[in-house]
């Protein structure tokens, strides 16, 4: 079966996230803030697009000990994807794939480098051929759907650390710096604060910075949207003089990287977007 990667919502969710963290690097600010747009736009959750990735990212992401749950999980996906409209998802792919290129205008946007591409070739693969119903290839969705369950049953793999690294010492480093933040901010946390310091500490363990680089920019960006809508409908005066100082105050952080300084603002930030939304 043939593949189009421009059209594999798995492959291009992961393209942009890493175009956006090469950006950053590049300190090519204004193209990594038209890459975030247009990855939150287009798969924001009132999208057909946001619907099969979030299929897509389950059959990805998920592991199971037993083949029997596997098939079942399939059988459950193979149910689901029928249920997309069909037709908006192509239109939505198309322009989201119109939108990289024009916007963007980077040639090596889908020459960057993605983990487990065959297994998402193959995922993508997959959920077309199933939306064919009757007139898909059989035989070949027979492959597929064996290759899924042998995928969904394997244990995934690590990120590695270096050969010369002492496997115990980076778990004490670990330990440590999850003992740090926890005593620093004691029993105030909330889930998503705790999420955060977990995935701040792992970044560092494994030295890979494009997720929570990632995680901070939506993070950013929620708030940003948070105050806006706070604006629309706030009528006493100090308090939205207050908020433009904040908004203010978020547009000019910036998170190239990481480190305790900027986990202790994004720490403020998501307590300002849990009660700017009355969480």
């Amino acid at each position: 079966m043939s593949h189009n990667k421009k059209r594999n919502v798995g492959i291009i969710y992961e393209l942009l996230v890493r175009a956006i963290s090469a950006y950053l690097i590049e300190n090519d600010k204004p193209r990594a803030q038209i890459a975030l747009n247009v990855l939150t736009t287009h798969y924001s959750k009132n999208t057909e697009l946001y619907k099969e990735f979030r299929l897509f990212n389950a059959l990805a992401k998920t592991t199971v000990k037993d083949t029997s749950i596997a098939a079942a999980i399939l059988t459950e996906s193979r149910a689901a994807s029928r249920r997309f409209d069909a037709a908006k998802l192509d239109v939505e792919k198309s322009s989201l794939i119109k939108e990289i290129n024009y916007s963007l205008a980077d040639d090596k946007f889908y020459r960057r480098s993605v983990p487990d591409y065959r297994v998402y070739a193959s995922i993508q693969t997959l959920l077309n051929e199933w939306r064919q119903g009757d007139r898909s290839n059989l035989s070949e969705v027979v492959v597929i759907e064996s290759t899924l369950i042998e995928w969904l049953t394997a244990e995934k793999k690590e990120v590695e650390t270096e050969p010369d690294v002492d496997r115990n010492i980076d778990s004490l480093v670990v330990k440590i710096m999850n003992e740090k933040f926890n005593k620093k901010y004691n029993d105030k946390l909330t889930n998503e604060q705790k999420d955060l310091i977990n995935d701040y500490v792992f970044s560092v363990q494994n030295d890979n910075s494009e997720s929570i680089i990632f995680k901070a920019l939506m993070i950013k960006k929620e708030a940003t949207q948070a105050l806006g809508e706070l604006k629309k409908t706030e009528t006493n005066h100090v308090v939205l003089e207050k908020a433009e100082v904040v908004s203010n105050k978020l547009a000019q952080l910036t998170f190239e990287s990481i480190d305790d300084d900027k986990l202790s603002q994004l720490m403020t930030i998501t307590q300002l977007i849990r009660e700017l939304k009355g969480a």
